[in-house]
């Protein structure tokens, strides 16, 4: 079946999954494989493929504002996800990190940015030690 015959139904599903991949492993910087189940099909086909990809955003961009609403909501092991894969991809280098951290000390509580700034010092050893 070609595109053409999918109408406003956009690409190919596996063209879809494989453009969702492909910005997977650009986000964080390690090759992703395509996985079961329809939480990792809207993963990648939608998240990635549809909303990753759309223009006027750098992937840094995105990430910064990941990072924001990580922290807000408290969730500092995927923020430690998203600081390894910046420094990793380097959009972001150390130092820019821990003013990240710092900032949003002011923004979503001085707990919430001390423990981002904690997660900024675990990736930063951990990178400096590969």
């Amino acid at each position: 079946m070609s595109t053409a015959s999918h109408g406003d139904n956009g690409p190919e599903p596996d063209e879809r999954r494989q453009r969702g991949l492909k910005k997977m492993s650009e986000v964080y910087g390690w090759e992703f494989s395509d996985g079961p189940g329809a939480h990792f099909a809207v993963t990648a086909d939608h998240l990635f493929a549809d909303i990753w990809s759309r223009p006027g955003l750098s992937i840094r961009d995105r990430r910064l504002l990941l990072l924001g609403a990580l922290t807000a909501q408290g969730l500092f092991d995927i923020a430690e996800i998203q600081l390894g894969a910046a420094l990793r991809n380097e959009e972001l280098d150390a130092e820019q990190l821990r003013e990240i951290a710092l900032f949003l000390c002011h923004y979503v509580g001085w707990p919430a940015g001390t423990t981002l700034d904690q997660k900024v010092g675990k990736v930063i050893a951990q990178e400096r030690q590969k």
